[in-house]
């Protein structure tokens, strides 16, 4: 029995990027870079990745599509959104 209980937590951690596993190479990363830190904006994330503006807005896209990262205005920036994984 201890080796299932041992086996349960890695399929949890494998289902948590389920919603990942299919998508381009900068959603991955960008959903990366959001599990290292807590929350960052579309500027910040593009600096952290090394990638450019229009492709981590493409990433940011089809991440919120599959509810997995959470963005909100910014309280300092209401021109500013902040992300956060959501999964």
């Amino acid at each position: 029995m201890s080796t299932t209980e041992a086996v349960a937590p890695d399929e949890e951690s494998t289902d948590r990027w389920d919603p990942v596993r299919e998508m381009p190479p900068s959603a991955k990363l960008v959903a990366k870079v959001l599990d290292y830190n807590d929350t960052l904006t579309q500027s910040q994330l593009a600096e952290e990745t090394l990638l450019p503006p229009r492709t981590v807005r493409y990433a940011l896209s089809r991440l919120e599509d599959a509810d997995v990262v959470d963005s909100r205005f910014s309280f300092t920036d209401a021109r500013k959104r902040l992300y956060t994984l959501a999964i």
